[in-house]
């Protein structure tokens, strides 16, 4: 049988301060929380940020891997 994990449902207006779970951690860096998003004149998403919890490191991000549940899940679980 050919199991698809569903992709994670993103809403690009509730995407601000949305917690996120990495699924293979680097650096210990599991926890994460979108800290900036940036929008077009269209309401386009442009630019995202994550900061990563245990040790407040920024990274931007294309807000669309989000949607990747291989590597993200949605919460902190």
């Amino acid at each position: 049988m050919n199991e698809k994990r569903a992709a994670n449902q993103i809403n690009p207006r509730k995407l601000l301060h949305s917690k996120w779970t990495a699924v293979a951690p680097e650096r210990k860096e599991k926890h994460f929380l979108v800290i900036d998003v940036e929008f077009d004149e269209e309401g386009i998403v442009i630019e995202c940020a994550i900061e990563a919890v245990m040790t407040k490191r920024i990274a931007a991000i294309d807000w669309h891997d989000l949607k990747d549940a291989t590597r993200w899940r949605q919460g902190w679980t």
